[in-house]
């Protein structure tokens, strides 16, 4: 839990020093240390795939790193708010809070428990948000502690509330994800969806590639893409011994193991296998 907490706090410090949209495809290098440990620690075999998926990974992020856009200066937080004023970015939260409450009060109550996306986008969505509001807070920090104080503006507590608002709403349905699906399922989707989400709002609130040119943005994407494909890999293949997938690829709901059922064949799982023995 100590480390847990150290590496959130790294992680809130190093969105007031870097760009967003370096910062959180960078996040999935603990998805390679989670790999490389479990193999160490617990014992876990890493097949040659997950392997591979760990080196997608790592040349993804080391595109990503050499191309990313430098830092924009910002001297004040209300500078920060004129930015998230623009009509391009109030365009793009009032339509995400738009549909993260069409998801929570229409879709939620009726399919929530059988579409694994309806919880994800509503974490992926507020996240891009959240995200944004983080980034404002550490780059306020930032400069309250190198002696231009913030805490005197109204935005900087605005700022505050918003994160704190779509942070506890962001991990009640992730949790509800995690309850309802298979962990395997859950992660590399709310990874992909998440992750793209930020970087199109950065993208529109920092404008990050106005200042780059389109072959930088280019390799960024495909950087992006890699990480993308390395993710997906490690985690598909997480179960895999010898080749094959210890793991029914079309069990999502955990309440279809707890049962000992499959759905769509209406066979008992153990008899199943009793059968095939």
């Amino acid at each position: 839990m100590i480390t847990m907490i150290v590496g959130e706090i790294a992680n809130f410090v190093a969105y007031a020093f870097a760009p967003a949209l370096l910062v959180t495809p960078l996040g999935a290098l603990s998805i390679i240390i989670s790999a490389v440990l479990a193999h160490i620690i617990l014992r876990e075999k890493l097949h040659i795939f997950g392997v591979l998926g760990c080196v997608l990974c790592v040349v993804g992020s080391t595109a990503i790193v050499l191309h990313a856009p430098q830092e924009r200066e910002i001297e004040s937080v209300t500078e920060l708010w004129q930015m998230a004023m623009e009509p391009a970015f109030l365009l793009y939260a009032t339509l995400v809070i738009t549909c993260a409450i069409i998801l929570i009060f229409h879709f939620i109550p009726q399919y929530g428990q059988t579409h694994i996306m309806v919880y994800i986008g509503v974490c992926s969505l507020l996240g891009s948000l959240s995200v944004m509001g983080v980034k404002a807070l550490g780059i306020a920090m930032k400069l309250t502690l190198s002696g231009v104080n913030q805490l005197v503006y109204p935005q900087t507590w605005i700022f505050a509330i918003i994160v704190a608002t779509f942070l506890l709403t962001q991990l009640n349905y992730l949790n509800k994800a995690l309850d309802t699906f298979n962990t395997a399922v859950v992660s590399p989707i709310y990874y992909v969806m998440f992750t793209s989400l930020t970087i199109l709002a950065s993208v529109i609130m920092f404008k990050d590639w106005d200042r780059q040119s389109p072959t930088q943005v280019i390799t960024e994407l495909c950087g992006f893409v890699t990480i993308l494909s390395g993710t997906f890999l490690l985690h598909k293949t997480k179960d895999m011994v010898d080749g094959v997938s210890t793991s029914s690829p079309i069990r999502l709901a955990k309440h279809v193991e707890e049962d000992g059922y499959n759905g769509l064949e209406g066979i008992p799982l153990r008899r199943q296998e009793s059968m095939r023995s």
